[in-house]
Formats: structure tokens, sequence, C-alpha cells
């Protein structure tokens, strides 16, 4: 089951099965593809917080109903015909507003691909993360070879996957998997804190950064300096907008001023 609530700008989205340890079934995987997508085509949504309801975020896929979930995950990944969603990160469709991973308590194997498809994670200091894939016989098809790595480098992403250990808060911080852990009881609070500052730049810019660190930031070719470049003029010239950037420019200034003191 899933569960929505809106918060201003923010779409507050949890994972609401918590006798089950809110276990992924192929019913709750498609339900969280159309609230994402619709919290996407709402123009009052700027950003989307995902968690889940405690005691964990995610305990994967559910055991009982594994072989048609997985291949529903598997498949999900083929086209599905002309304007349909594509899979981006883990386990849910292409977007373009952020969304933040809450991290309440455990992510494991698809729980932890599940918020590896987020733009980045605030984790509770109850949180713990594990990939146990091997552990249970099967193969990623949720991006766990491909996002991990990208967080905490190949050889820690190899260690989770072949020992299927679990990792705490602290550590998945010190390796770059979160960006911060806070109190348990202050973690919906960063969030929405988090995904307020992003509802307050421009909506189009936003999504347009988004774009670029999807196309450029796992590259690092020369090229890529390149392509960023012309990436950025393009913008520049069909939709930027001069008679407000001075506004926003002071605007800024006076937030960090804020922020420093």
């Amino acid at each position: 089951m899933i569960t929505t609530e809106r918060h201003g700008p923010v779409a507050l989205v949890i994972l609401d099965r918590p006798e089950s340890r809110n276990a992924l079934t192929a019913a709750m995987i498609a339900e969280l593809g159309s609230v994402l997508v619709d919290a996407d085509a709402d123009p009052d949504v700027a950003a989307v917080v995902l968690t889940g309801r405690d005691p964990a975020f995610c305990a994967g896929l559910d055991l009982k109903d594994l072989a048609r979930t997985y291949e529903d995950v598997a498949g999900a990944s083929r086209p599905q015909g002309e304007g349909a969603p594509q899979i981006r990160r883990g386990l849910t469709p292409d977007t373009t507003k952020p969304r933040i991973g809450a991290v309440n308590g455990p992510a494991v194997t698809g729980g932890l691909e599940l918020a590896l498809g987020c733009d980045f994670l605030i984790a509770s200091e109850r949180a713990t993360f594990a990939d146990t894939h091997a552990r249970v016989g099967v193969m990623p098809a949720g991006g766990m070879t491909i996002r991990l790595p990208e967080l905490i480098g190949i050889n820690r992403a190899r260690q989770m996957s072949l020992t299927g250990n679990f990792v705490d808060a602290a550590t998945a911080c010190a390796w770059g998997l979160v960006n911060e852990v806070v109190p348990h009881d202050e973690l919906l609070a960063r969030s929405f804190a988090l995904a307020g500052a992003i509802a307050e730049s421009d909506p189009a810019a936003v999504a347009e950064l988004r774009a670029m660190y999807g196309a450029l930031a796992h590259r690092g070719d020369a090229e890529s300096y390149r392509d960023e470049a012309r990436w950025s003029r393009r913008w520049m010239k069909e939709r930027f907008d001069p008679t407000s950037f001075e506004a926003r420019r002071d605007g800024i200034i006076e937030r960090g001023s804020t922020q420093q003191g």
C-alpha cells in the first residue's frame, strides 16, 4: 500500500505496509510508479519525499510474491510502448521532480535499490543498508550494480553485495551513500526543509539541472565538459530570463548571509 500526503509544495510518499516491513509486491511497485507520475504532473508539487512507515524503509521484494514481482521489476526496464515512462534509476519511472529519500529504518536489497532511485538520501540514525541479492540467489534488476558503485565506489559496492552485510547509518554517510544522518524524530522535518529549499528555485531550472546531472555526471571525459558548455549556452539563449536575474541574485546573497549567521 502507498499513502500520500501533501505538505505545501512537497508530496510525501509513504511505503505503508509496516506489518511486512514495507516489502514490495508487484502491485505496490505499480502503485508507487503511478503516484510518482501523478506528482510529477502536478504543477503545485516541487519535490517528493519518499519514506517508509516505521519500523522499516523497505525490506525489499516480498518473498511470498517474489517470482511475479521480480519478473515485473526486470520487465519494467524494457520498453513499454511509445510515450511510456522509462526506468531512470532503481525501481521507479523517469520523472522530472526531485526526489529525496528519507530512510527511516532498514533499506534492504530491493529497498536499497528503491532508495538509490532518489536524487539523494537523508537517513535516520536507525537506518541500515544491505544488498542481499547473493544470499537469496537472485540478481539485481533495479539499478544496484549501476547506482551503488557510483555513490560509494566499486570496491565498497562489491563488499556490500558479495557479503550481504549490513551497513549502519554513520558508515553509509561516511561512504557517501547518504548525505546526512539525523535523529529519528527529525528525519521528516529535515527532509521537508530540503525539499522546501528546492521549491524556492525555478522549477524549469531545477528540472534542467537534474537532466544535466543524469546525462553528464557519470562520464568525466573531456567531451562531457564541452557538452555541459553547449547545454548551458542553449539554455541561456532559449530560456534564460534576464529580467528576474538581478532580483534572484540579491535574494540569494541575502539568504546566504542568513544561513551563515
